[in-house]
Order: structure tokens, then sequence, then C-alpha cells
């Protein structure tokens, strides 16, 4: 065997693969493994392999198991499963004792055998017997040897990609749209692809191969076909994690995020704050000339964001959110509400379109905030009245409505009587019908 070239043919694999050269040596081990007991030993046996990348040396072993009368069925304990087998079709309940085993020569080994080799060896431990090496193979131990390599060092890819991608879970990454099917996009982000879903796309957002975009990761699943990374460019951390690549102040925590909301594709309000004396989070957030700002409003695809400054004055903080119209006066109300006085002129600019504006400020500061101008009166509180007074008025429109209602009625039976007649007089009631016949007779 050539070393040498063995030796860099193993690297070769481990870096193509961006597995450990470790796991790259254990697969050919399994593998010459599994060729050995194909060629020369018998089923059912436990072989194990160490191949030396120094020298090429290849030693196999026999692994046993060391066992007593306890740990195994006795001949009688077997027979009886295999009678009641016949008669029921059934393996009785004592076969499914996970602390009873059948014993397998090549598995198993009684302890008082295995002490003659090593008199310190207890139960359950494994017995080692060395085996002879051999170097001739035959095609189909060859061709097992070759499967078990590929199948080795392709699970060991899996999990290799598993465990990168799953300590990236929560960070910016870098793809480039790969495909388009449907409502998910796919992005190739290294040794794996990413999946961009419907719900964690930006809406207004077009896709196209080739194109290249920041994404967040926001999980990473095992499945039997590999890795599967989920992305998106909707999740409010997206922004944060951006200014702390633009902003070294953010990534050092000399100003720190302290609240974000966000409303992916039309705006984001941020709140940051200063750790350190004589830096100003505002002014390291958007830069010079606005330039730290402006690379993230484009990776965004041209996002709004204001940034304000946080305070732990609830008054204060309020009134920064709602930036940037000017606030007169910030009230605080119960139940966690909060009222904003706002100039005439400002109003409109406070709510914002469609109320953009005041609910944004209000999931960043996570207060109910009413907004009202200065010139509008606030809305007087009804003053109470007492339970007796409020007894004796109802009571006197009760009997307003008594007296009122016989009126009503009578007039409009008076007026279904009155009646005109052909000649376009009105007709006599029946009551001064009867006096006029009184008085002609």
């Amino acid at each position: 065997m050539d070393i040498k070239n063995f030796a860099s043919a193993i690297s070769q694999i481990a870096e193509e693969k961006g597995i450990s050269s470790e796991k790259v040596l254990e697969s050919i081990e399994q593998a010459l493994a599994a060729a050995y007991k194909k060629d020369y030993g018998n089923k059912g046996q436990a072989i194990r392999a160490q191949l030396s990348p120094e020298t090429g040396d290849v030693k196999f072993w026999q692994v046993k198991l060391v066992v007593d009368e306890t740990m195994i069925y006795s001949e009688e304990e077997l027979e009886k499963m295999k009678e009641e087998k016949d008669k029921e079709g059934s393996v009785s309940p004592d076969a499914e004792d996970e602390e009873k085993i059948r014993f397998n020569p090549e598995k198993h080994i009684m302890l008082s055998e295995a002490q003659k080799s090593n008199p310190k060896i207890k139960v359950g431990e494994e017995l080692i017997i060395p085996l002879t090496p051999q170097k001739d193979y035959g095609r189909i131990a060859a061709q097992t040897a070759k499967q078990v390599i590929m199948q080795r060092i392709r699970e060991a890819e899996k999990q290799s990609i598993f465990e990168e991608y799953k300590s990236k879970e929560g960070q910016i990454i870098s793809g480039i749209v790969q495909r388009v099917e449907g409502r998910n996009v796919f992005l190739d982000i290294g040794k794996t692809l990413g999946i961009l879903t419907r719900e964690e796309q930006v809406l207004g957002e077009f896709y196209r191969p080739g194109q290249r975009l920041k994404t967040y990761v926001l999980k990473v699943e095992e499945t039997p076909k590999g890795s599967v990374v989920f992305l998106s460019r909707a999740y409010p951390k997206l922004v944060s994690r951006l200014f702390e690549l633009e902003v070294p102040e953010i990534s050092s925590g000399s100003v720190v995020i302290r609240s974000i909301a966000r409303e992916p594709g039309s705006r984001t309000k941020i709140a940051v704050a200063s750790e350190e004396e004589g830096v100003d989070p505002i002014g390291a957030a958007v830069g010079q000339r606005g330039t730290r700002v402006q690379v993230i409003i484009n990776e965004l695809g041209g996002e709004k964001i204001d940034i304000i400054e946080y305070s732990e004055d609830s008054k204060i903080y309020i009134a920064n959110s709602l930036s940037p119209a000017k606030v007169v006066e910030v009230k605080i109300m119960p139940k966690n509400k909060a009222l904003a006085i706002v100039p005439e002129d400002q109003l409109s600019l406070a709510i914002g379109k469609d109320g953009q504006n005041v609910r944004l400020a209000a999931k960043l500061t996570g207060w109910k905030i009413d907004v009202r101008s200065s010139e509008q009166p606030e809305e007087p509180a009804p003053t109470p009245v007492p339970a007796a007074q409020t007894k004796r008025e109802k009571k006197k429109e009760d009997k307003k409505e008594e007296k009122t209602a016989p009126k009503e009625k009578g007039e409009k039976k008076s007026s279904k009587k009155v009646a005109k007649s052909k000649g376009g007089k009105e007709k006599p009631s029946s009551a001064k019908a009867s006096e006029v016949k009184k008085k002609k007779s």
C-alpha cells in the first residue's frame, strides 16, 4: 500500500466532504471489518478493524460480550418458548424480557471462559480476541467495503452539515437564489440549500435566479434526505443582525438594541441605547451622512427605518417612539395605556398612513398609545348621578308617557271618523247626525 498516497487521499476526501479525517478513517476501518467478515468471518460475529495511516498496517479483533447464567435463557426456557410459539403463533412475555438474551457463541462468552483470558474481566464488559490479518479479499468483499465507505461518508457528511448550520441559527447568512418553486424560494447557502417559505418572504419582493440575498436562519431540521435550513427575510431580528454587521459600536456592545418593531417591506422602528458615556447611539447607528443605515435600507429593498433613543422614563420613551412627529405631552393612563398630545399639524404624522406610525410605536414600547391634538378637547368624564334622583326622573318620564299615549290614540280615531263626502264636504259624525234628527222632529 502506498502510504503517502493513502494519507493524502484521506485528507482530500475529508476536505471535499467537509468532515474530519478521523471520520473518514473510521469509515475505512468499518469497511475493512465488513470485508474481513464477508470472506473470513462467520454470521453474527462482531469484528473491529484498526488502520494505521502511518504504516498502513491493519489489525482485526472479534468482540464478545461477557455474560453469566442469569443473563441468558436456559434450555428449558427456550424449549418452552418454542412450544408456545408453535401452539399460539406468538412469543411468550418472557421472550420479550430485555434483561435476558439468547446465547450466541459468536457474540457472547460465559464469564468463566472469559476469565481464562482476562482474570479481571466482569459481566457486561467486552472481551477482545485478536484475529489473523488477511490481505487478499474477494470481489464481493471489495464491493461490500466500497458500499460501507460511501454510506458512512454520506452519513458523516449529513451530520457535519447539520451541526454546522445548527450552530448558525439566529445568524445572518448570504445566499444565491437557485430556483423558485411555487411559493418557495431555494437559495444556495454553501454546502446545502436553504428554503425561504412564503410566510417568511417580504410582501412586494421579487426573487430571481442568481440574485444574492442576506437571510436570517430561523431553524435547522434533520430529515432522512438531509438537513433542511429554513430562512427568513421578514423576521424582525434580521434588521438587528444587519445593524450588528454594519455598526461596530453595536457589535462591540457599546450601543445596545433594546427593542424592535417591524412591518416587513414597509417600515421598521428600532430603539437603541448607549452603554458608554460619550457615545451617541442614534449617530452611531445612522453613520456619517447616513451611510450605515442606508446600506441596511438598500439590503431591505428600500424599507424605511426609524432609529429612536431608548429611555427608562416611559413618557420620554413613548414620545420618542412617535418620531418623526413632535409630541407636546404624554399622559400615563391606567391599564398600560398612554395618551400622547401632539400639535394639530403633527397629528397625521404621528398617526401615520393607515395608523402605521402609532401602531409600530405601540409594538416598540409595549404601551397602548392614543394620539390626540393639543386643540382637541379631552372627552369629559360623565358626572356621577345619585341613584334616588335617577329613579325619580324615570318615574316622571313614565307618567308623561302614560298621559300622552291616550291622546294620541283618540286623535287617530277621530281622524279616521272624519271623511269627505262626494261633494268634497266633510261627512258629519254619528253623534252630530243624531242631534240633527232630534231638532227636525
